[in-house]
Formats: C-alpha cells, sequence, structure tokens
C-alpha cells in the first residue's frame, strides 16, 4: 500500500507498508521495487537512505541493507519524475544575480519544484526560462539549495552552477547560512524575545503536518530564536522575526503554534480564518515571510547580506487587525448641551448612548436601581407603585454625603458594565459616541480614545436648565459641586467643542468634530504603516 504526501517544503514524502510477500527484502530492493513507476535508480535510494530520508517505523534508518518486515511502516522523502523540465515564461522577481548565483524574491502561493500534485508551473520552471544555464544540472530540482513553502514568500538563493550549489548546499548543511523570517503571529507572545527548541517530527496521525514530537519517536532536534518587533495594542497580533538554527519542515509555523501563537492564516497548525470573518480575504495563507538571508558567496567569498520587504497582505492585514472603534465620549457641566451633541452625531449615523438613559432604566419600576433603592430605603425613593420618585433621591443625595455614595457606589458599576457592551456590540464600527457626564470624576478615562468636552458659558447653561427642567441656581450649584471644575473639565478633554450659540451653529459644529475624529484615524493609521514600513525595510 503506498501513498503520496504533497510537501513542497520538504520534498515529496511516500508513505508505504510493507506487504507478506516482500518479508525479508533489502529495505533499498524493497524500495526499488516499490517505486518503479517513478524510474528511481536503486543508487539514488541508497543515497536517499545514507543521508537520513527515510523513516521506518518512525525511526531514522540509514543501513540499505536493513530487512524489511510484513506491516512495517517507511515513509521516503526523494525527488522522483513526474514530467519534463520545460522553461515557462512567467516573471519572477531578481534581488540579486552574479554568474554563479541568483538570490530571488518569491511571491506567496508559487511552488519551489515540482511534486506529484504541481509538476508544471513552479519557481524552478520559470527560473530555467530566466537562467537557461540551469538545465545542464540534473534532477528536477536545479539550483535549488533551500527551499520555501508555497505559501511562504520571500529570499531564495538558487545556484547557477554546480560548484556553487555544491558550496551553498554544505552551508545550508552547517548552518552558516543565517536566515530570518517574518510573521504575524495570533496573539502576542508573552515574551519578547525567546528560545524555541522543540523537536519536530511527522505528525502520528496525520501525514501532512508535522508536530512536536520526541526523539525517541523519530523527532529531530529544531531551534528557533524569535522577537517580538511590534504588538498590537490589543493582542490581536504581534509581528515577529524569527530566526532558525535548523531547516524543519514547517518549523516556525509548527514552533509558533507549540507556544500557543499560531502564524494568522495558517489553517493547518492553528491559525485559520473562518469564512466569514472580515480579515478571511486579507489572510489567505499563512502569514510567513523570508526576510533576511546572510551567507558567505561561495565562489567570491564575499559576505553577502539580504533583506525583503513582505509583500502587500502583511501590511494589509496587519493595518486591519490594529482597527479599532473610535470611542468617543462627551462629557460638559450641567446645560452644556451634551444630549444635544450627541443626538446631532446620531443623525450622522453614529452609534450612540448614554448614560441617562441607562439611569433611567435602572430607575424604572422593577429595574435593579429600583429594587436596591428599595431593599435600602424602603419607600423613601422608591414607591411599591412607580419608579423611582428622582426628586426626592436628589434631595437625599444632598442632605446626606453617604447616601450619594451609596447611589453611586450601586449605579455607576451598572451604567459602566453597559457603556462597555456598547462599545463590544459596535466592535466593527469606525467612530461609536457616548455620553457621560461624570467619566472624569468616575475614573473611567481608560474607557474612552477620545474625550470631547462641551463647553457652554454658566449663564447659558443656567438659563437653558431653568426654561427646560425648571432648574433653579441652587439647584445647579450642588450639581456642579459633584463635579470637576469646568476648567478642570475642558482642560482634560481632548477635544473642546462650543455650544454657546444655536442649534445650527452646534451641527455645524458636529461636523468639525466628526472631520477631526477621521484625520485622528487617519493619523493613527499612517503612523502604524510608517512604523512597520521602517520595521520592514530591516
Amino acid at each position: 500500500m503506498t501513498n503520496y504526501i504533497d510537501d513542497p517544503e520538504n520534498g515529496n514524502t511516500i508513505t508505504l507498508t510493507v506487504s507478506r510477500d516482500a518479508h525479508g527484502t533489502r529495505l533499498d530492493q524493497y524500495l526499488s521495487d516499490a517505486l518503479t513507476e517513478h524510474s528511481i535508480s536503486r543508487e539514488r535510494i541508497k543515497k536517499a537512505i545514507k543521508e537520513g530520508n527515510v523513516l521506518v517505523n518512525k525511526g531514522r534508518c540509514t543501513k540499505p541493507n536493513t530487512r524489511v518486515s510484513t506491516g512495517m511502516q517507511i515513509e521516503v522523502d526523494i525527488d522522483f519524475d513526474t514530467s519534463s523540465l520545460v522553461p515557462e515564461d512567467a516573471p519572477i522577481t531578481v534581488l540579486y544575480k552574479d554568474q554563479h548565483l541568483v538570490v530571488l524574491n518569491k511571491q506567496p502561493g508559487l511552488t519551489v519544484h515540482p511534486c506529484p500534485s504541481c509538476p508544471t508551473g513552479t519557481l524552478v520552471h520559470r527560473v530555467l526560462h530566466h537562467f537557461p544555464e540551469l538545465a545542464s544540472m540534473e534532477g528536477f530540482r536545479p539550483g535549488i539549495v533551500h527551499r520555501l513553502d508555497k505559501d511562504t514568500s520571500g529570499i531564495i538563493v538558487i545556484a547557477l552552477t554546480e560548484t556553487a550549489r555544491l558550496a551553498l548546499s554544505e552551508a545550508f548543511a552547517l548552518r552558516t547560512m543565517h536566515k530570518e523570517y517574518l510573521a504575524l503571529t495570533m496573539g502576542v507572545p508573552e515574551h519578547e524575545t525567546d528560545t524555541i527548541e522543540v523537536p519536530i517530527g511527522r505528525h502520528p496521525s496525520i501525514k501532512v503536518k508535522m508536530a512536536p514530537v520526541k526523539p525517541e519517536q523519530g523527532g529531530r532536534p529544531a531551534h528557533s530564536d524569535y522577537r517580538v518587533l511590534h504588538a498590537d495594542s490589543a493582542a490581536n497580533y504581534a509581528l515577529v522575526a524569527v530566526r532558525i538554527h535548523t531547516g524543519r519542515t514547517h518549523q516556525i509555523r509548527v514552533h509558533m503554534s507549540h507556544i500557543g501563537h499560531p502564524l494568522w492564516g495558517d489553517s493547518t497548525y492553528g491559525g485559520g480564518v473562518s469564512e466569514s470573518s472580515p480579515f478571511a480575504p486579507l489572510a489567505a495563507r499563512q502569514m510567513l515571510h523570508a526576510w533576511k538571508i546572510a551567507f558567505t558567496h561561495p565562489v567570491t567569498g564575499e559576505e553577502m547580506q539580504f533583506t525583503c520587504p513582505p509583500p502587500d497582505d502583511f501590511m494589509q492585514l496587519a493595518t486591519a487587525l490594529s482597527a479599532r472603534t473610535q470611542r468617543v465620549v462627551l462629557t460638559g457641566m450641567p446645560g452644556c448641551g451634551k444630549s444635544a451633541l450627541l443626538s446631532t452625531l446620531e443623525e450622522r449615523g453614529i452609534p450612540v448612548w448614554t448614560a441617562d438613559g441607562i439611569v433611567h432604566s435602572l430607575y424604572a419600576m422593577g429595574g435593579d436601581g429600583w429594587h436596591f433603592l428599595r431593599g435600602r430605603y424602603g419607600d423613601r425613593f422608591a414607591p411599591v407603585d412607580g419608579p423611582v420618585d428622582r426628586s426626592a433621591l436628589f434631595e437625599g443625595m444632598c442632605e446626606s454625603v453617604s447616601i450619594r455614595r451609596e447611589v453611586e457606589a450601586c449605579i455607576h458599576p451598572i451604567v459602566r458594565h453597559d457603556l462597555l457592551a456598547f462599545w463590544k456590540t459596535h466592535a466593527d464600527k469606525p467612530v461609536a459616541a457616548a455620553e457621560v457626564p461624570l467619566i472624569l470624576e468616575a475614573g473611567w478615562q481608560e474607557d474612552a480614545d477620545l474625550l470631547v468636552g462641551v463647553n457652554c458659558p454658566r449663564e447659558i447653561r443656567a438659563a437653558r436648565l431653568a426654561e427646560h427642567r425648571n432648574w433653579n441656581d441652587d439647584m445647579l450649584a450642588v450639581m456642579e459641586s459633584w463635579q470637576w471644575s469646568e476648567k478642570d473639565k475642558m482642560g482634560a478633554c481632548d477635544i473642546v467643542v462650543d455650544n454657546s450659540g444655536t442649534r445650527e451653529a452646534l451641527s455645524a459644529n458636529a461636523d468639525k468634530l466628526l472631520e477631526s475624529l477621521t484625520r485622528r484615524r487617519e493619523d493613527k493609521r499612517k503612523a502604524l504603516q510608517d512604523r512597520l514600513t521602517t520595521i520592514f525595510q530591516g
């Protein structure tokens, strides 16, 4: 029984189960017979065994004369013919070239070399067109000295001569090639820098996957160092640089998943995104990019270093994941017109919320505030057959500081919980606005991204409150005494909107406010992109 596994990053893995009639056959002979259809010579098979590319019952076997037995599981990683290599006229991005080697920037979605599921349309076919001298090399991986997974983008070095190929291959084998990758991880790793040394081998039940595997079970040493270059403030992602000291299949993907932070878009190792997610179109592949490479030129001895920024999808996904609802809170002194400005914003399509509205529902008959006041004070403030008597409650709070503090200690946490739920409900909107008169006094500044103060002279406020709420000057003075001073309140705000004029003037000021909010969002987005661009450029 033979199963073929497509693994373009680690060659072509063939899994076989030894049948009864093959029992006792030499390993090299058994593989030669089993792979007849692929025209692989016995010498190539012996070489593959000696190089450690054959696993027998999960253990690496390097002796061609090993005898196989019935039921034995054998895995072979070897090149085999799938088609003729015909050059294909398709674009490649060259970062450097000379007569000995070429350094390319591989695009995501491009397989490096032919395999059963991708016999044509690979990077090798393209390179053959642009560098015909590669045709003189044997095999179906001419010039390939290291590989990148199909959906991994970035730097890849290709030898143009056999001398360069042998020297570069030895450099990779001796780990004198220094490679560093960029990755976008789900969440932010706990440590800014760390080392991961976890052996990697074939997944015990899913052959197309790799996994952390103990050495005695076939796992091979794997060493990665990572450092966080940028951490999203809401921990949606981190931009991480990963240097690999070993070259195991899917090493970075397995290691980052192992520490709980798989790569965005990597459905194989836990970073997949559902089709309904707004991020799905932006995370259509694992977000991994071969960013930097440094090596000694195989012929001239010159020290070579290359840095290649990632494709646009890195920036697009990071920007989308960094986007936040701009949480705008309106505050100000009594009668300044906070509600009027909030209503104007709502007319412009902005989701709005008001603390007074929540308090009103809490004080309705049967509301949580009503139950609290009845349980604590009986009928004094909350009659059995009606809502809270807010006039009586106001008088009680004026007479007793302890009553005021008790009411605030009960009502404020409920109001805040509803505010946080409001932000969460509208997390997909560019901006949402809430009216919270006591946000500064309550110490909830962290629940807002921007504080907008509504400013209005006291004499105008007093006149409005007298006309619309029947407040006298004493009541206004009491309400003001429970708050910060007007000067301190406006001074603590990020933006101050004037409301000393007509409703039309307030409407015009609301439009100016929205323009300012848009500029701030754009400035924030641009600042992030400038920072990431600087990082990408190394």
